[in-house]
This record gives C-alpha cells, structure tokens and sequence, in this order.
C-alpha cells in the first residue's frame, strides 16, 4: 500500500535534519558541551539549576537552527517555490521541520538529563523528569515560530550569522547561562521579559529547584508567540508578492 504523500513528504524532513551534520552536531554537542563545562566541572552545586537552564538553551537552539537557516536555505534554492506549485502540502514540509527540531529537543533534555543523574548528583522522581522533558519539548514550539518567520525574511547568506546573534545573547541575557541574579541590575530587568527566561522558570518550577508564576510565565510564552506567528504571516505574504 503506497504511504500517503504528506506522511512521506514529513517524514523527508526530519530525516533530512537528521542526515545534516551542520545541523545535528552544534545543535546536539553544544549544549551538552556547555552543561559538562558548567554544570559538573565549574558550577557542580548548580547541577540541578544548570540542567534546566543549559537544556532550555539546548532546545531553543533546535527549533531556531532547524527553521531559521534551513527556510532561509530552501527559499533560495527555490525550493519553497516548487512545492507550492505543486500539489505537495506546504503543510507537511512545516509539520516535518516541527517534528524533527521537536525529536533533537527530547535527545538534548535526555543526554543533558543523563549526565546531570550520572555525574552531577541529580535526583528527581520519575515524573519530574517526565515533566522536564515535557515543559521543554513543549516549549520549543514557540521558538520553532520565531526561526520560521526569521527563515522567511533572512537572505540565505545572512541567515546563520543572524539566528546565532538571536540565540547567543538571548541566551545569557536570559539567565541560562549564569542565574539571571547575578547579572547586573539593568539587565536582570531585561531578563524578565526574554521568552526563555520564563521557558527556564517552568522547567526550574517542575524540577523543584524554584517556584514559578505559571500564569506570568504562559502569558509571555504566548505573547511571544502570537507575535512570531504575525512575523510569520507577514513574511509569508511578503513572499507571495514576491513570487518565490
């Protein structure tokens, strides 16, 4: 029996994340690189803390770099433009890019999860890990929006230097690399508003190791959603004027 063509059109995507080493190596060492450094040789104390932070950078990472540069890449190849002029659902394209930057975030939350019990010292009931693993897979959607509207309007030669200039300071700024406490006072006030300092604090919540305002923390991950989601339809709009 022949597969349905959106089903096989998906499965292309992921698996073509899955088969591109300048995807899946930064995505998947880096922040495991940076939790070994951090969290088991500098910082062991923090091992706990480090593990949602540093994984909730390793997410983030995911969904901007699968969509991003990778939309941005097909754009330019025109490869966007074929697949809407053919039958195939664009749909599936998205449904797959989602999926697989969704499969590398679970890897990146069990490898920083795995060496945070085996070296760091991490214990936590079963479901806690459940529900970090959750929160986190969960919380890279927002993010896979924000790489999808950033692929749509970036030039394709820009794209990588663009996403790594989001991600990185976004990433300090917001706590995850060092507790947003210790920064200076200006910039903890800034972090407040970052959309991962809240994905980190619904992590930190359900690990025990800090309480969190749901309610505050949702409210800003949707905010933040609804304002990619915008970015997105105006760029898609900008690319049927375009006529790419």
């Amino acid at each position: 029996m022949a597969a349905n063509p959106a089903m096989r059109l998906m499965e292309a995507q992921w698996l073509n994340l899955v088969r591109t080493p300048a995807y899946t190596l930064p995505t998947l060492l880096f922040p495991v690189m940076f939790y070994s450094f951090f969290g088991l040789l500098m910082l062991p104390g923090q091992s706990l803390w480090l593990l949602c932070t540093f994984a909730t950078f390793g997410v983030m990472g995911a969904a901007l770099f699968a969509f991003g540069v990778g939309i941005a890449m097909e754009r330019a190849q025109g490869w966007l433009l074929l697949l809407r002029a053919s039958p195939a659902p664009i749909y599936a394209v998205i449904a797959g890019k989602v999926f697989g930057a969704l499969l590398f975030s679970l890897l990146i939350v069990v490898m920083i999860s795995a060496l945070a019990a085996g070296f760091g010292g991490v214990r936590l009931h079963t479901h806690q890990w459940f529900a970090l693993a959750a929160v986190l897979v969960a919380g890279a959607l927002p993010f896979c929006l924000m790489g999808l509207a950033m692929g749509l309007w970036l030039k394709p030669s820009a794209a990588p230097p663009a996403v790594n200039l989001v991600y990185l300071p976004l990433g300090f700024l917001s706590g995850l690399w060092i507790p947003a406490t210790q920064l200076p006072a200006g910039l903890q006030a800034l972090a407040v508003w970052l959309p991962p300092y809240h994905l980190a604090a619904l992590a930190l919540d359900v690990t025990g190791a800090k309480p969190a305002d749901w309610g505050v923390a949702l409210a800003n991950l949707g905010a933040f959603t609804v304002l990619c989601g915008a970015a997105t339809v105006l760029g898609w709009r900008r690319l049927d004027g375009a006529g790419r």
